[in-house]
């Protein structure tokens, strides 16, 4: 389970497209839930043919300002889950599933707690390196995505 695109600056916009190449061994995925990190706000699916789409709300740590309201919960989890057993993601095909959120503002890494629900069985894309772990030794990586510093200040001439 990776991303896409792995890099992005802090504080903007971002699509990620988790890339998804093979099921449970070979049994089918019917489920893909990804969980938001946090400080990603206003989490939205893409919507997948096939596939229903859930979005699961989580009470926010800190209170945070929006359009000059406060906001005390965001998308905290998104999942697509297939309508029939016509649509399950067969081992043997690729696919992506998408959604776009607000980035923190602050540059690190962000790691992207994926499970793929399969007919049977299921693998979690959960595991974080420890520090001064490589991440190659991980058996099931979360996705990573870095987080770049946003250029300095404003519209130059």
């Amino acid at each position: 389970m990776t991303l896409e695109y792995q890099a992005a600056l802090a504080g903007s916009y971002y699509k990620a497209t988790f890339q998804v190449g093979h099921g449970c061994g070979t049994s089918p995925i019917r489920q893909i839930v990804v969980n938001i990190p946090t400080g990603v706000e206003g989490a939205k699916p893409m919507p997948k043919p096939g596939w229903a789409i859930d979005i699961a709300q989580g009470r926010l740590e800190q209170p945070v300002m929006r359009n000059g309201k406060s906001v005390t919960e965001d998308v905290a989890r998104i999942s697509w889950t297939a309508k029939s057993p016509a649509d399950y993601l067969q081992g043997a095909w690729y696919d992506e599933f998408v959604l776009q959120g607000k980035l923190p503002a602050s540059a690190g890494t962000l790691y992207w707690a994926v499970s793929q629900v399969c007919e049977e069985g299921r693998v979690d894309w959960t595991e974080t390196p420890k520090p001064g772990q490589p991440p190659h030794e991980l058996k099931y990586p979360a996705a990573v995505l870095e987080l770049m510093p946003a250029s300095g200040g404003g519209h130059h001439h």
